[in-house]
């Protein structure tokens, strides 16, 4: 069993839609207690799949999240009166934009340097996260991200078997096929095309592999949308959603709820953050492939992820 180094740490995960703090503390078997969490939509990804290049409005937003985030750590080793390491890892649109230097430099101007992760690295880490409460357990971890839907089969606890990082996330195919809002069958059809025929090849192996086990563990906030959702939760509720079981009834059920509504009408539904409307669409699109695929007729939801991954790759290493 792996050994961590005691003490406080932080992570600060930027996504292609989202930019998120955990800061947490870590004992000898892993994290005990987590002390701080921050979640902020900065849409880091706003049109990169098109153009190639993060916009200056978009990186400037995240750079504000950053700063509201290093204000929170600063109370923290103010609190333990010392420094606390703080890992920071950018992941699909920082991967994709040819101008990721210049963000990478900007961020390191205000003293963070993120971490550009391959897709691998990015599916290892979510793993880790996400397994926490399912040790030695067979289990297949998805996350479906803004930029690129992470997909990860293993026995918890352990190192993944298989994995693989396909450029398919919500923001992406918001944009490259929804060309109108709510989208037409017809570009929904085409976006589920596009998806089975990327990913099908590698959940075929899996399945020759006898690697599709009976537990699929979902990470970020396509799937725990789908709880709030359908609990109606007018405040986001952590604990209620922290292995949930959603069917794939349920999914489809709010795939048809946010599909008929307007963007308008989406940011109002209660469960739903406002800021995560113009995507989710296509994150549920994404979400109920990904379950055909897996032959998966539920899913556990996980709030640990990346984050948590984060903390204890930082904790094991001694960083």
């Amino acid at each position: 069993m792996e050994s961590f180094i005691p003490g406080r740490y932080a992570a600060i995960d930027i996504g292609t839609v989202t930019c998120r703090l955990l800061v947490a503390d870590v004992d000898s078997g892993g994290i005990s207690s987590e002390l701080e969490h921050g979640y902020k939509i900065c849409n880091l990804g706003e049109g990169v799949d098109a153009s190639g290049v993060l916009l200056p409005s978009a990186m400037e937003r995240v750079c504000s999240a950053v700063a509201g985030y290093q204000d929170l750590i600063a109370e923290h080793e103010r609190v333990v009166g010392k420094r606390i390491p703080v890992g920071c890892m950018t992941t699909s649109a920082a991967r994709d934009a040819r101008n990721s230097q210049e963000f990478v430099d900007l961020l390191a101007s205000q003293g963070i340097r993120p971490l550009v992760i391959p897709g691998k690295k990015e599916a290892a880490l979510s793993f880790s996260g996400a397994c926490s409460g399912f040790q030695g357990e067979p289990v297949l971890v998805v996350d479906i991200g803004g930029g690129s839907t992470e997909v990860v089969a293993g026995v918890a606890g352990e190192d993944p078997v298989l994995s693989h990082s396909f450029n398919i996330g919500c923001r992406r195919v918001t944009e490259r096929f929804f060309a109108q809002d709510p989208p037409s069958s017809d570009q929904v059809e085409h976006a589920r095309t596009w998806i089975r025929e990327q990913m099908s090849k590698f959940f075929a192996r899996l399945e020759e592999e006898g690697m599709l086990p009976a537990r699929m563990i979902a990470v970020a906030g396509t799937a725990t949308t789908v709880v709030s959702l359908h609990k109606r939760m007018k405040v986001y509720d952590r604990d209620q959603v922290h292995h949930a079981n959603v069917t794939a009834q349920m999914v489809d059920q709010a795939f048809t709820l946010l599909s008929s509504c307007s963007l308008e009408e989406r940011r109002n539904l209660p469960g739903l953050d406002p800021g995560r409307a113009p995507v989710i669409v296509a994150g549920m699109v994404i979400l109920q492939e990904v379950m055909s695929l897996a032959r998966a007729q539920s899913y556990t939801v996980s709030e640990s992820d990346i984050l948590q991954g984060m903390i204890l790759d930082a904790a094991s290493a001694g960083c």
